[in-house]
C-alpha cells in the first residue's frame, strides 16, 4: 500500500512533450568522456592521444571510491584535456573521434555462466562495467551493493521519474522492461531481500502495463500517486514502506536499498551481455526545443549534438538545464557533454521563467510547509547570506536534497536551491581547510 511523505509539491509535468517519442540511437562524430563521472575519486586516463580505441574498452580507472570509464564509440583519441562538464566546472576528459563503426572491444561478449555467478562475483562484474546510480547522485553501484549485504530486507526500484519534463525512464520501462527486470533479479540475488517493490507514478500507465506483463511473482509493482519529489531516495522509502531514514543516515539504516530502473537495466547489460555502461537514455525537451524526444546517447555526447538531434532550438532559448527544472543544473555552454548520471536536457524559453527582480522574503512560511526533509529553508537562506557556518550546521543544510520544492512554492521566487548549494560548498571548504591544519 502506498503511503505518504512529508511536504512536496505538484508542479505541472509537461511530460506530454516527449513521452510518446521512442528512444532513438545517436551517433555523434566525437565524444568527450569525463574522467569524473560519479561521487568519489576521478579516474586516471589509461589511453594516450593518437591511440585507437574500441567500443567498451576501458579508458580510465582509479583507486578507492572509483569505478572505470569506457569508450562509448570506437575511434581515435584526439585529446586528453580539461573541457566543460555538466557541473559547470572544467574537468579532465578523454576526447574520441568516432570512426562511425562502433567496433566492439574483444572483452565484450555474452556471459554464458551469468546465472552461476555468486554475489561477490556479480559485484565485481558491476564494478568493472563502471555502473553508477543513474537517477540520483551517481554513487558507485558496486559500493552500494557491497554495503547493503546482510543489512537490507527491502529492495525498492525507483521508477517514479517525478521531475517535470523528463521521460527517459518512462520510455525505458515501456520499451525494454525485460532488461529492467533482469537487472532487478541480479540485485535480489546479491542482497537477498525479503521484499522487492518497483514504485512507478500513476502518470506512466504504459510503463506500468509493460512491467506487469513480465513481472515475476516475487516482485511487487506499486502504483503511486503523482507527487514531487517522490523519486528522491528517502521520500520513496517512506512512500513504499512508511520507514523514515534518520537525518544524516543512509537507506540501509532502515533496512532498505534503492536502485533506479536505468541502473538495473545497465546491470543486466553488464552481467548477461558483458557490456559496460557506455550509453544511456536522455530526454531532450522543453518549449525551446523544436522536436522534443528521447535518445540513446553515448556517454560523452555534447549537449550541442543532443539539441541538433532534437531538431534544434524553437525560437531563442533562455535557460538550459542538465536534468529537469527542479533539480537540474543551469548550463553556460553547450560544449559540455553527458555523463552517466545525466537523464535529460531541458530547454526553457522566456515564457517559462519565473524571475522577480530583487526578491524579498515575506515570511509566509510556504517553503517550510513543502520541505520534504523537515528543514527551515528561509532561515538557512539567511544564514548562507551572512556566511554563518554554525547556523547552517545547526539547521542541517547538508540534509537538503536540493529538490527545489521550497523555491517552487516561494511567492517571492527566491533562488533557494542555489543558496543551499552555495552553503554546502562553504561548509565543505571550511572542513577541508580545517583538516589541513
Amino acid at each position: 500500500m502506498a503511503r505518504s511523505f512529508f511536504g512536496g509539491v505538484h508542479p505541472r509535468g509537461f511530460k506530454e512533450l516527449s513521452k510518446d517519442a521512442a528512444i532513438r540511437p545517436l551517433h555523434p562524430k566525437t565524444v568527450s568522456i569525463a574522467m569524473s563521472q560519479h561521487i568519489g575519486a576521478p579516474c586516471k586516463p589509461l589511453v594516450s592521444v593518437g591511440q585507437r580505441v574500441l567500443l567498451g574498452q576501458k579508458i580510465g580507472d582509479g583507486q578507492g571510491l572509483c569505478v572505470p570509464v569506457h569508450a562509448s564509440v570506437s575511434g581515435t583519441v584526439i585529446a586528453i584535456e580539461n573541457r566543460p562538464t555538466p557541473s559547470g566546472a572544467d574537468g579532465l576528459c578523454v576526447v574520441i573521434a568516432s570512426d562511425g563503426r562502433d567496433t566492439l572491444s574483444r572483452d565484450i561478449r555474452p556471459r554464458e555462466n551469468a546465472d552461476e555467478l555468486n554475489g561477490e562475483e556479480l559485484i565485481a562484474v558491476i564494478r568493472e562495467a563502471g555502473i553508477t546510480g543513474m537517477g540520483g547522485a551517481g554513487f558507485p553501484t558496486n559500493v552500494k551493493l557491497s554495503s547493503g549485504v546482510g543489512k537490507v530486507d527491502m529492495v525498492i526500484i525507483n521508477g517514479a521519474e517525478c521531475e517535470p519534463y523528463i521521460t527517459s525512464d518512462d520510455r525505458l520501462m515501456r520499451e525494454t522492461p525485460e532488461r529492467v527486470l533482469r537487472g532487478i533479479g541480479i540485485v535480489r540475488k546479491i542482497l537477498q531481500p525479503k521484499r522487492t517493490v518497483i514504485g512507478v507514478e500513476a502518470n506512466k500507465p504504459e510503463a506500468i502495463a509493460s512491467l506487469q506483463k513480465h513481472l515475476p511473482a516475487d516482485v511487487e509493482l506499486l502504483t503511486m500517486k503523482v507527487r514531487y519529489p517522490q523519486g528522491a531516495e528517502k521520500q520513496l522509502i517512506q512512500t513504499v514502506t512508511g520507514r523514515q531514514v534518520p537525518p544524516g543516515g543512509l537507506p540501509a539504516a532502515v533496512g532498505c536499498a534503492v536502485f533506479n530502473v536505468a541502473t538495473c537495466a545497465a546491470i543486466s547489460d553488464a552481467v548477461y551481455d558483458g557490456m559496460p555502461l557506455v550509453r544511456r537514455a536522455v530526454t531532450v525537451t522543453g518549449h525551446a526545443i523544436e522536436k522534443p524526444g528521447n535518445f540513446l546517447a553515448p556517454i560523452g555526447t555534447s549537449f550541442a549534438d543532443l539539441i541538433i538531434a532534437a531538431g534544434g532550438f524553437h525560437g531563442t532559448p533562455h535557460k538550459i538545464f542538465v536534468g529537469g527544472p527542479m533539480m537540474g543544473i543551469a548550463q553556460h555552454t553547450l560544449d559540455a557533454a553527458t555523463i552517466k548520471g545525466n537523464n535529460a536536457l531541458t530547454c526553457y524559453n522566456e515564457s517559462d521563467l519565473r524571475v522577480k527582480p530583487n526578491p524579498h522574503c515575506i515570511r509566509c512560511g510556504k517553503c517550510v510547509d513543502v520541505c520534504p526533509m523537515h528543514l527551515m529553508p528561509i532561515f538557512l537562506h539567511r544564514a548562507q547570506k551572512r556566511e554563518d557556518l554554525e547556523a547552517l550546521e545547526r539547521g542541517n543544510v547538508m540534509d537538503c536534497i536540493e529538490c527545489g520544492s521550497c523555491a517552487y512554492n516561494c511567492p517571492a521566487e527566491i533562488p533557494l536551491v542555489q543558496s543551499f548549494r552555495t552553503a554546502k560548498k562553504m561548509l565543505r571548504d571550511a572542513k577541508a581547510k580545517e583538516a589541513k591544519k
